[in-house]
């Protein structure tokens, strides 16, 4: 699975908790779903594993580099 794909599940489940809730019941059945915290972080990983994937660096998207010169 791509990481786009696997971007646009995590968002879906994002989605779902935000407009559903964390916890619903149905009859005797209780479903809780995954963690909203654990969701956005794996949200955050997603996005800049793309970044990099389409970035021309060689995965130093995001890098600065500084030089200092004792004188």
């Amino acid at each position: 699975m791509s990481i786009e794909e696997q971007l646009q599940q995590v968002n879906n489940a994002i989605a779902a908790i935000e407009i559903g809730g964390q916890e619903y019941q149905i009859g005797s059945r209780r479903l809780k779903r995954a963690d909203l915290s654990l969701l956005y972080r794996r949200q955050k990983e997603l996005q800049g594993e793309l970044e990099v994937e389409k970035s021309d660096s060689i995965g130093l998207a995001n890098t600065s580099v500084a030089l200092f010169d004792r004188r």
